[in-house]
Order: C-alpha cells, then sequence, then structure tokens
C-alpha cells in the first residue's frame, strides 16, 4: 500500500507557514565524562544506531561513511559519487582500498570532520558542530530567505553542505539553522551526545593498536577455515593442467564472488571478503586496488586471499555467500573433477577480452558455469538487484516494480548442450563494459552497435532452438525445478523506485511480467550490471550499461513468452511495452509452438501455476502467499464486518489492496514505495508486515522522464510477511486491536476527513516524533532476531520527507 505516499500528502495539510517540528531546547550539560574515553565500547555503537543509517555506501553524504573508525578519520569530500553529468570517470575513492592512510585521503581532497582547530580549546570539529546545531536554540528555526520547505528533509535529492572548514559551516547553519545532525531526525539523547562532545574534545582517538589487530585478525574459529580456502583459491599443484584448471577456476569464483560477505559459519556474525593481494597467505594482506574483479593485476605473482570486515554491517550492501565442506566439494564436483573441452591453461588480462566471460572461460565446461549460478542464484541475482551501487534509480528504471524470474533447465540450454553455438557467436555477446570507465556520448554509434549485435545474438539463439527442438516446442520440463531445499527455482523481484530487493519463491499477487533466464543471459546481466560496472565511470558509461540492459530485459521476457501459444506472444509483449509495435522494439519471438497444453485463456497464469503446482521440486518450497489471486479470485469489495480468524485479517489486507480504491486514487508520488507495519498481537508477541507498493510503468523502455510514463490508478500492493527490502519509507505501529480502524481508514480514506488525517498520524511513526529512535530500534532489534546471519542496518536515507508531529501516544 503506498502509506507513505498517503502521508506525502495529507501531513502536508497539517503544515503551518512556519516549521511543524517543536523545538527542543538543548538540556543543560552534563558533567565532563570521567576517564578515557572508549571509540569501540562508547562511541561506535552510538554512530552505529544513530548515524551508520544515513552514513554508509556511496550515497553517504559528502562520502562520509560513518561504519568504521577509517571512515569517520578520512572524513568528507565535496566530490559526489553520483553525477549524471559526469563527462569522464571520476577518480575512485572506496574505503580500504584505494588510499589507507589519512595523509592518502587528505591528498585525495577528503577532509577531517573530527579534528577541532581552535588554538583556545574551544570543539570546532565540524561533527560537533552539527551536532550540537540539532540541539540549538536555533534547531527548528526557519531562515526566511531559504525557498525549500524548513520541515521537508531529502538528503539525497537536496544541496546539503559538505563544508571543509568552520567558517563553510557556520555559513551554512545560518541559512539553514534546521539541519543539524541527526539530519531531519531527534536529536541523540543528551548522555549519548555529551559522550561524543568530550570524546571528539579528547582529540577523537580511534582504537588503540591492539584492538584495531584484533577486530582486523581471523577469528580464532575461522582460522582452519581461511587456510582451507586460500589454499583452494591459491592451489597451485605440480602437474601444469591441473594447475590452470585451479587458477582459471579460482579466477572464475572470484570475479562471481568479489561483493560477497563471505560466512563460515551461519552462527557467527564474522564476515570476510574474497580480494587479490600482492601478498601471499600467511602474510599481511596488501590489496590490489583494481577498479574491475577482471582488470590486470598487474606484473608479478598475485594470491586471492579472505580479509576479515570488520565495518558495520548495513543490509544494502550485506550479500552473504557461505563457505563450507559442501561448498569445496560441490566446486571440485563442477570445476576440478570434469574434464575440460579445451586443454586447461591460464589467459592473460587483456582488457577486451576480459569484459567477455564466455572468451575467458570458455575452456570450463559450461554445464559446470552454469550450475554454479543456478546453485547461487539468490546470490547472484541479489548482487545486481541490491548490488553495492546504493542509489539505483537510473539504473532500476529499466525493470518493472515486480516480476517473477525463472531459469532454463541445463539439460534444455542450448549453450550448455552445444557449445559451440556459444562459441561461433562469441563475437555477438560483447558487452559495453569492454569500453572501460570512459564511454564518450559522442560516439552514440557505439551504444547502438552494442545494440544492434544483442538483436543479432537474439535472432541467432531463436534460429538454432527452432531448428533443435523442431514442431515440438518447449515445456515446463525446460524450466529448471531445483534439486534440493537450498535451490531456488524461482525468484521474486520488487523495485523500490531507487532500490530493489531479490526473494526466494514467488511473493505477492501474478505480476504484470515473467522472465526466464538461460546460462548466456545470466552471465551477461552479471558482467555488464556488476563485474563490469563502475560507479565512478563517465555518464557514457552508465548509460551505455542502462541501454544495453533493455537488449537483456526484453531478452528474459521473451524466452518466458516462448512458452506460451505463439499468437499470444505478440499480443503481450505489446502489452507490457504501453502498447508499441513489437517490431518496433526488435521482438524476436521463438517459430516453436507451445510444448505445453493449455486448457485456460489465461496462459501466463496457467503455465506458472503448472510449474509452482506440479514442476518445482518439493523440497524449495515453491508456493503462493496469501496475496495471490487464482483466475476464480477477486479482490474483497468490503473489508469483514467482524475480525474473529487470521483468515479475517488477510481478507482485511486484501481488500485494501485492491487498485482504484479512494486510498490509491489519492496516491501518486514515488518517494515512497515501502512500509513497515508492527502488529502488537499480544505484550509478548509481534508480526512485522511490510507494504510493497508497485507503480505501474506503460513501458521501462527509456531511462528519461519516468514519470510521464506512471499510471497511479493502476498501482498495486503486496502485504508480505516479514521484512522486505533496505530502505524503509515509514513504519506503522498498530495493535492487533486497532487493526480494522487501520485497515478501515486506508480503504476509506478521505483527504478531507480530519478524522482519517489524525488516524495516519497515529499509526505512523513520523521523523518529528520525540520517540522515532525508539520506535526504530524496535524495527531493526527484531530484523536482527529475525535473520541473525542475513539481516544489517536499515538505511533511512529515504525515510518519508515530513517532519510533522502527530497527536500524542
Amino acid at each position: 500500500m503506498r502509506i507513505a505516499n498517503v502521508l506525502l500528502k495529507l501531513m502536508a495539510l497539517l503544515l503551518l507557514a512556519g516549521c511543524a517540528g517543536e523545538h527542543m531546547d538543548q538540556a543543560a550539560p552534563l558533567a565532563r565524562t570521567e576517564g578515557e574515553i572508549r571509540y569501540l565500547a562508547e562511541i561506535k555503537p552510538i554512530l552505529d544506531k544513530r548515524c551508520v543509517v544515513c552514513h554508509s555506501c556511496y550515497n553517504s553524504p559528502c562520502q562520509l561513511k560513518l561504519s568504521s573508525y577509517e571512515g569517520l578519520d578520512r572524513g568528507g569530500s565535496k566530490e559526489a559519487v553520483y553525477n549524471s553529468k559526469r563527462l569522464w570517470a571520476m577518480e575512485p575513492t572506496r574505503l580500504f582500498v584505494d588510499a589507507m592512510t589519512t595523509d592518502e585521503w587528505r591528498d585525495r581532497n577528503f577532509h577531517s570532520v573530527r579534528e577541532s582547530t581552535a588554538a583556545d580549546g574551544e570543539n570546532t570539529s565540524l561533527m560537533f558542530k552539527m551536532l550540537a546545531q540539532k540541539n540549538s536554540e536555533q534547531s527548528s528555526t526557519c531562515s526566511e530567505n531559504i525557498k525549500d520547505s524548513c520541515n521537508s528533509f531529502k538528503p539525497e535529492d537536496e544541496k546539503l553542505t559538505c563544508a571543509s572548514t568552520v567558517a563553510e559551516m557556520n555559513t551554512y547553519l545560518k541559512k539553514h539553522p534546521n539541519r543539524g545532525m541527526p539530519y531531519g531526525f531527534p536529536p541523540l539523547e543528551e548522555k549519548e551526545f555529551n559522550l561524543i562532545r568530550d570524546w571528539l574534545h579528547d582529540g577523537g582517538r580511534g582504537p588503540t593498536a591492539e584492538e584495531h589487530r584484533a577486530r582486523a585478525a581471523v577469528a580464532d574459529m575461522d582460522q582452519e577455515s581461511v587456510r582451507k580456502w586460500e589454499a583452494f583459491f591459491n592451489a597451485a599443484p605440480d602437474d601444469g593442467e591441473l594447475r590452470a584448471k585451479y587458477r582459471m577456476t579460482a579466477r572464475y569464483l572470484y570475479e562471481h564472488l568479489f561483493l560477497a560477505h563471505i560466512s563460515f559459519d551461519s552462527k557467527s556474525r564474522n564476515f570476510y571478503e574474497i580480494v587479490r593481494s600482492t601478498t601471499p597467505p600467511g602474510e599481511d594482506i596488501r590489496i590490489i586496488p583494481s577498479i574491475r574483479p577482471y582488470d590486470d593485476p598487474g606484473e608479478g605473482p598475485f594470491y586471492y586471499r579472505l580479509r576479515r570486515i570488520y565495518s558495520t554491517i548495513v543490509h544494502k550492501t550485506h550479500m552473504v555467500f557461505e563457505l563450507n565442506d559442501a561448498k569445496m566439494a560441490r566446486f571440485q564436483e563442477l570445476f576440478i573433477e570434469p574434464k575440460w573441452p579445451i586443454a586447461p591453461h591460464v589467459v592473460g588480462f587483456d582488457k577486451r577480452t576480459s569484459a567477455n566471460p564466455f572468451k575467458v572461460f570458455q575452456q570450463i565446461p559450461a554445464r559446470s558455469r552454469y550450475q554454479f549460478l543456478l546453485d547461487n542464484n539468490h546470490y547472484v541475482i541479489m548482487t545486481f538487484i541490491r548490488g553495492p551501487v546504493c542509489k539505483g534509480q537510473v539504473a532500476l528504471n529499466v525493470i518493472h516494480d515486480n516480476f517473477w524470474l525463472f531459469f532454463l533447465d541445463p539439460d534444455y540450454d542450448l549453450s550448455v548442450q552445444r557449445p559451440e553455438f556459444l562459441h561461433n557467436n562469441l563475437d555477438l555477446t560483447i558487452l559495453p563494459d569492454e569500453q572501460g570507465s570512459f564511454f564518450s556520448l559522442f560516439k552514440s554509434w557505439m551504444i547502438m552497435r552494442y545494440k544492434q549485435l544483442a538483436y543479432r545474438y537474439v535472432k541467432a539463439r531463436q534460429d538454432f532452438y527452432s531448428k533443435t527442438y523442431g514442431p515440438i516446442g518447449l515445456d515446463t520440463r525446460a524450466i529448471w525445478a531445483g534439486n534440493s531445499e537450498e535451490d531456488s527455482p524461482a525468484l521474486t523481484i520488487f523495485r523500490h523506485f531507487n532500490s530493489a530487493s531479490v526473494h526466494r519463491g514467488v511473493l505477492g499477487d501474478l505480476p504484470r511480467t515473467a522472465w526466464v533466464m538461460d546460462f548466456p543471459l545470466m552471465e551477461r546481466i552479471y558482467y555488464a550490471l556488476v563485474a563490469g560496472f563502475d560507479v565512478y565511470g563517465s555518464m557514457g558509461h552508465q548509460l551505455g550499461v542502462r541501454l544495453y540492459m533493455d537488449n537483456l530485459r526484453q531478452e528474459g521476457e521473451t524466452y518466458f513468452l516462448d512458452f506460451l501459444p505463439k499468437g499470444m506472444r505478440p499480443v503481450l509483449m505489446r502489452s507490457w511495452y504501453g502498447g508499441i509495435d513489437p517490431g518496433k522494439i526488435h521482438y524476436t519471438p521463438s517459430k516453436l509452438p507451445a510444448g505445453m497444453s493449455f486448457t485456460t485463456l489465461d496462459f501466463k497464469r496457467e503455465f506458472i501455476e503448472n510449474l509452482v503446482q506440479s514442476r518445482f521440486v518439493k523440497a524449495a518450497d515453491v508456493t503462493f502467499d496469501e496475496n495471490y489471486h487464482t483466475a476464480q479470485q477477486g479482490y474483497p469489495p468490503r473489508l469483514p464486518l467482524q475480525y474473529k480468524s487470521e483468515a479475517d485479517y488477510i481478507r482485511g489486507f486484501d481488500s485494501v489492496s485492491a487498485p482504484g480504491t479512494k486510498f490509491f486514487a489519492f496516491m501518486n508520488d514515488y518517494n515512497a514505495n515501502l512500509a513497515y507495519v508492527r502488529i502488537r498481537i499480544s505484550p509478548t508477541q509481534d508480526q512485522v508486515v511490510s507494504i510493497v507498493v508497485h507503480r505501474w510503468h506503460d513501458n521501462v523502455m527509456t531511462p528519461l522522464n519516468e514519470d510521464e510514463r506512471l499510471n497511479s490508478n493502476r498501482d498495486e500492493v503486496d502485504f508480505i510477511r516479514g521484512y522486505v527490502g533496505s530502505y524503509p519509507n515509514y513504519f506503522f505501529d498498530v495493535s492487533l486491536e486497532e487493526l480494522p480502524d487501520f485497515l478501515n481508514m486506508l480503504k476509506e480514506y478521505d483527504s478531507r476527513k480530519k478524522e482519517d488525517v489524525a488516524a495516519l498520524l497515529r499509526f505512523g511513526v513520523n521523523r518529528a516524533e520525540s520517540n522515532f529512535w525508539e520506535k526504530y530500534d524496535w524495527f531493526q532489534q527484531d530484523f536482527d532476531k529475525s535473520d541473525p546471519l542475513r539481516s544489517g542496518l536499515f538505511d533511512l536515507n529515504r525515510y518519508y520527507h515530513l517532519a510533522v508531529k502527530g497527536p500524542a501516544k
């Protein structure tokens, strides 16, 4: 439900000419904190729960990353990572990679936010000034000469300060007195503020040398695992061909796992990353700071190493990959034991060749490579759906807001069964990423060249399948069913405007579109959007990849439609692209007939229901959830008269989620697509439901003017049990007894009714409320408990922007 979108409008009704937030007087300062203040024990916990929620990843304001002391010490920068007008690639600024010391970061124009420059002992650190401003008399004051709303906070959209001097900061705060830290949220508690104040006054020292060694060292419980896996990745047996097997296998795995947070024990919170180092196992790691995992590592030997991650874990970049004995055996089975079709040999790092995985790794059996991707498809898809870019509206508007993803079975994938097909078409699989981080916009023909090659590849592929499978066609047996409970034969993709999430199974109602991926499509998407993508690259590079992704998206949609009757394929494709003639988008359907015999005219639904009910292995537990409507079901027109059972509540949610209700007609903003609802069932029992809004796009063919292709009257909503996404736009806190009123208010919402506005303010958790942090802490702690291995801090940069105080709670 577009819960937070409702608030964008209804709360605006409550705004007065001045600021809505009440003044928060600065409490009388506590006595000076006695004794040495320890960073790890006393300061880091405060930063984690109040600052890292906005200051992490590439979207950190001013590149100020507070998830580690190294990031705090590095400070801020005036240069933005996200710059849609950048004609040239910028110098990368990856923490722990591109520079290692404070002086090196100062040479890259980062300025301190920790150090105080006053000679008289006054605390003039920029960090202190921002924190103190929140508690000052002016914190809720609006300057008369500013045009922006003083109670609206959009840190990713507004022009914030990246002041590098006290004078610049004073000028900024005079103009924007309400922009102290935490930005747009309540201030720190008195004790927390005074701790950080005194710590900064004392110099803001970080961990001791001993503490740093301890946190960076391999944990005792992981010593043997690290030794064993580094031995595997760097194996060099005497046999030349076997040595080449290990080297190329390690390269293939590294290029697919370089973003992973490696876990050796699902019960621990120790995580590692695979890096390339100039030093062998047993020595200190000296990382090779390449932009891409397939870049030339330079002269001399290099080694794959496991480096411990000790920064605070944030969910948006926390992509867990488990390495254990079973995984070791699987890698041996897939890569080392089989006979390779080409004599194993080590391939160099030529720039153009390295960007094409089908050229670099063609000696490895295609079956092995594809099975690796299938075994780990949730992780692989996550890398480009939820990956490390952090702010991806331009990248993500290439996909619809929700779709289901299925995979071609290796036994039916002709790139696996007939490897000569890929070999004969290698030149059609090259990616725009081979141009590197600079792609001249003045050579638009180059972008079109890659798109034309993609069109030719699809035609060659479709012709080859038609010749091979003849008049029979492909049925559900050609869809990968999975083999065990660890497998994910179906995945759900949710887009949340400029972020997205991927989930096992088929969540929500029947989506508008669906994809089928085969081996070449899956590998090309990964190398185009993950391995080859550079967030620091030029506008041309990023646009080239975005436009190429149009081809890849359409490919996945085409392969799904190929399972449906021939006459229905162009009809559905036309409907997915806003009525555009499929011929104008180079749509190339298969000439094969549908291999499945259909008994209804709702072909898409029937095919998918057949997969879920009859094809996927039972151990994978792929089932429809409460949001799914069969062909005979519709949205309940009315809310239940009474709520006596769980079914009544589900029916209530279902009724509210129907498109076209008053609530949906009123909501049409893109800034809020995800809300979490805490339902208090009893003093000791809670249920969390994620409200996921799917915005209707007439088509997703262009990165420009997205608003013009939206139709809010056709927006859809799913209520998903548990947590979806990394960027909540709003929290709601509702008791079980209040839930009928909550649903009724959403169902019958009228912005002119004060009681409806008051109800939303009562149930919602606005950023201006004094107990906001208490509410946030509950959701974060509950998420951590629900999934200890894969949870991480939520990001609050995209929390509903208006600060409005509701009634006392």
